[in-house]
């Protein structure tokens, strides 16, 4: 998630110390918000249980705040709108947090009885049971993961076609979120399952383990894994210069290994009947560490990227009564380029906290977050020959709500190792390395280095109108960022 994995600098700083029950950036939206009629509208935010319940509110004026509701989604329609609502019981019987890529099993609930009204006033806070409801023309509903809605379902009933034996079948337009959070306010980050994610594996020694609660534990790293974390072990061999001898091979090895957390605000309904402020981000401890070795290149003479896993998850966060779908995608992948003379032997470990997102305010509109407080630690650094070898272990991940795009970022940490001349040096980080304590040598005037960074770029983007914010006509650039140290070198 490296998202995640997200950051807009890092530093050799201690790294942050902030509580890991802490809700990410965003508006400043506190529990206990009041209304001026002086109603507490305050929302909580968690995780949803394996089985939310559907969301549904009446039109505005109809007093019908949102509330959980027997109604379920029995199929829908993405290209014609078209829905079956049931009303009874969910029979669905994966987990909501799966990927969309897994599917999902669902045993087609009964059909409707006899239709009873929503009741008025329903407490928006969703504490309430699900009660009986028939869908009606005005209607919101929001749903988590169903059949033909992998990603859950925000939609408004725009006509009711006739009942069947499988439930009611409506006509559907894409709503938005303010139509069922109304006046209430939310702020919260939700842990991500790491057990929920799908994993593509896309080279063949890619290494997966997570744990979680309850002491389950899966993968060859599982026993070290902490809680709550996602672990990606990567080994490659990368395109080797033209020429160059076979001790020179090139290979890349490392791991990245995440503990991601989703975060959510919403400050309530101004009268224009948009947000007062919303944010939507990812935020979360990163440790990685990765060696690079050989001699490598880039065949075309541009960056050669490696896709190595591809990352899909569905996490539902429960805001009051409405089920919100959030959608996390990550590609982690390998990066080269060099020019084919240098030999590098490089490790580094990386660890710290990071998060980004958007946030929406009144006077501003939507702006980019982005932050991170990273220490850097060189493990053993040594380069020789003339030339330069950039390897980078990186992630482009995306987070949206129910589908849709909001926040897209490409974070790459990267090791860099140059030399002018003729030379070769070598920097051992502890004693009981095998490499460790071997001496600089090589022509006089020749320099060296070796240097960790990370480097990012990303979009917030249009459709982070979910919200029922103003549309974003352009997609908004997070900012090209770039942050370099050094890791060690020297002159000869």
């Amino acid at each position: 998630m490296t998202t995640l994995f997200l950051a807009a600098a890092c530093s050799s700083a201690a790294p942050h110390t902030e509580s890991p029950t802490t809700a990410g950036p965003g508006p400043r939206v506190t529990a206990g918000d009041r209304t001026a009629d002086g109603a507490d509208r305050s929302l909580t935010v968690a995780a949803a249980p394996a089985t939310a319940p559907t969301a549904a509110a009446g039109p505005p004026g109809t007093g019908r705040r949102a509330h959980r509701t027997t109604l379920t989604v029995s199929s829908y329609d993405s290209r014609t709108g078209r829905a079956v609502l049931s009303n009874g019981p969910s029979h669905q019987e994966t987990s909501h947090t799966g990927s969309s890529r897994t599917g999902s099993s669902h045993t087609t609930p009964s059909p409707a009885s006899s239709p009873s009204p929503s009741p008025s006033g329903t407490s928006s806070s969703g504490t309430s049971s699900a009660v009986p409801h028939r869908a009606a023309v005005g209607d919101v509903i929001a749903s988590a993961p169903a059949p033909g809605a992998p990603h859950g379902l925000l939609a408004k009933v725009t006509k009711v076609l006739g009942a069947s034996d499988r439930g009611t079948e409506v006509q559907t337009e894409p709503a938005t979120l303010n139509a069922l959070l109304g006046d209430g306010t939310a702020k919260g980050a939700v842990p991500v399952d790491p057990s929920s994610f799908a994993v593509d594996k896309l080279l063949p020694d890619v290494k997966v383990s997570w744990a979680k609660a309850g002491d389950l534990r899966v993968g060859p790293e599982g026993a070290t894994v902490p809680l709550g974390s996602l672990r990606l072990d990567v080994r490659a061999e990368v395109p080797t210069a033209e020429g160059a001898p076979t001790s020179a091979s090139a290979s890349v090895r490392g791991f990245v290994q995440v503990a991601p957390r989703v975060d959510f605000a919403y400050g309530g309904t101004r009268a224009d009947a948009t947000p007062g402020s919303a944010y939507l981000g990812v935020s979360g401890t990163w440790t990685s560490g990765w060696e690079v070795a050989g001699r490598a290149t880039a065949s075309t003479g541009s960056p050669l990227r490696i896709p190595f896993a591809r990352l899909h998850a569905d996490p539902v966060l429960q805001v009051g009564p409405v089920p919100v779908v959030v959608d996390l995608d990550l590609t982690c992948y390998i990066q080269i380029s060099g020019d084919g003379r240098a030999t590098v032997d490089v490790e580094q470990s990386l660890r710290g906290t990071f998060t980004a997102g958007g946030a929406f305010g009144t006077s501003r509109g939507w702006t980019p977050v982005s932050s991170s407080d990273m220490t850097s630690t060189p493990v053993h650094a040594s380069v020789s020959t003339a030339g330069s070898l950039k390897t980078a272990l990186g992630a482009e991940a995306s987070v949206g709500l129910y589908g849709t795009v909001g926040v897209t970022a490409d974070l790459a940490p990267y090791l860099r190792g140059e030399a002018s001349g003729t030379v070769s040096g070598s920097v051992g980080a502890a004693p009981s390395s095998s490499r460790a304590g071997r001496a600089k040598d090589g022509a006089a005037g020749a320099a060296w280095g070796v240097y960790g960074g990370v480097d990012l770029s990303g979009t917030l983007r249009l459709q982070l109108s979910v919200f029922g914010t103003p549309v974003v006509h352009r997609d908004i650039p997070l900012g090209a960022l770039h942050r370099e140290w050094k890791l060690a070198g020297g002159t000869l």
